[in-house]
């Protein structure tokens, strides 16, 4: 089988597209022909080493994918062959086939094809975790969104304004802005061209936003944090700017506000009845047309460099999603 195999840790330059033996299959385990993969900011920190569950040499990056169950191992009792399902894990999406744990795995719902299924899971789930558990956000509340057009944050805008928030988008371009609005911001930042805390300020009236969805980091994270509103909440998701926001302490004093980190990973091992009742719930919300992941870009296993190269340079939209075989049924 083909696969994306990453022998040491560095950048996508150092992959290589590799013809591997077919995995075996364990107990506990089933056998999926992969149909579409998608590609995450965890992958670029996977591959360079830096991700939280760090992955044994060498090994196959990607953690979501979409496709076919061709084979099942013994103990199986949830899916059967040719059952359409989505894979949620750290790792071992970028391959035609993947032998995972059956807890990895969710039904794919009758209505998405397998980009879709695959873009789905890790951002939706992730940021709808935020929102709901961690957060508590309420219909009419104020959720400021920072990276608003990248793959997490569109979901938490998406998500956000079908939890009847309003929803404020902050990105570095206008053409990343437009798609944000398009998934349900009401009002708009670009904080490349004007002061985010002084925008902040003018669109809440000097209230400041109840909560805060930080999947940036770096230098927004101060100025968002003094954007809060008193019992505010500020969701650490991520760091796609690079660098992690050393936060004065005296500030969660002075607002009253929490500052709640969010890790879906950990989250679902310890609460796996909890991550299943998000998807179903989410499921929901995309059946009836609130929720749609966006897909900027597809790519073919070859063209990883490329997609990588997309996700690093921050010019992602939405989601990029690798078409990894030829479909089979929807």
């Amino acid at each position: 089988m083909r696969a994306l195999v990453c022998r040491e840790f560095g950048t996508a330059d150092q992959l290589h597209i590799e013809d591997l033996p077919q995995p075996a299959i364990a107990t506990g385990q089933v056998r999926i022909a992969v149909q579409a993969a998608a590609l995450n900011f965890p992958d670029l920190l996977a591959i360079a080493g830096k991700y939280q569950i760090k992955a044994p040499l060498p090994f196959v990056p990607g953690g979501e994918a979409a496709g076919v169950v061709t084979e099942v191992g013994p103990g199986i009792s949830q899916y059967a062959v040719g059952d359409r399902v989505i894979y949620g894990g750290s790792y071992s999406a970028f391959a035609e086939q993947v032998c995972v744990p059956e807890s990895s795995l969710l039904a794919m719902p009758a209505d998405m094809d397998f980009p879709t299924a695959a873009s789905f899971n890790v951002t939706y789930s992730t940021s709808y975790h935020a929102l709901k558990q961690r957060a508590a956000l309420q219909p009419g509340e104020t959720l400021l969104v920072l990276g608003a057009a990248g793959g997490v944050g569109l979901a938490a805008v998406n998500i956000g304004a079908a939890m009847g928030a309003r929803v404020i988008a902050a990105a570095s371009t206008e053409a990343k802005l437009d798609v944000a609005c398009a998934a349900g911001a009401t009002e708009r930042v670009n904080y490349s061209t004007e002061s985010l805390k002084d925008r902040i300020k003018a669109l809440t009236r000097g209230t400041g936003v109840d909560v805060v969805y930080d999947a940036i980091g770096g230098e927004y994270s101060e100025p968002a944090l003094r954007s809060i509103a008193w019992d505010g909440r500020f969701l650490v998701v991520g760091f796609a700017a690079g660098n992690i926001a050393s936060i004065p302490l005296n500030l969660p004093l002075l607002k009253g506000c929490a500052i709640l980190g969010v890790f879906l990973g950990a989250w679902r091992e310890r609460d796996p009845d909890g991550y299943r009742r998000n998807f179903a719930e989410l499921c929901a919300l995309y059946s009836s047309g609130r929720v749609r992941p966006l897909i900027s870009r597809t790519f073919s296993l070859d063209q990883y460099q490329e997609a990588f190269a997309e996700l690093s340079g921050r010019r992602a939209v939405g989601k990029l999603v690798f078409k990894v075989s030829a479909p089979s049924g929807r």
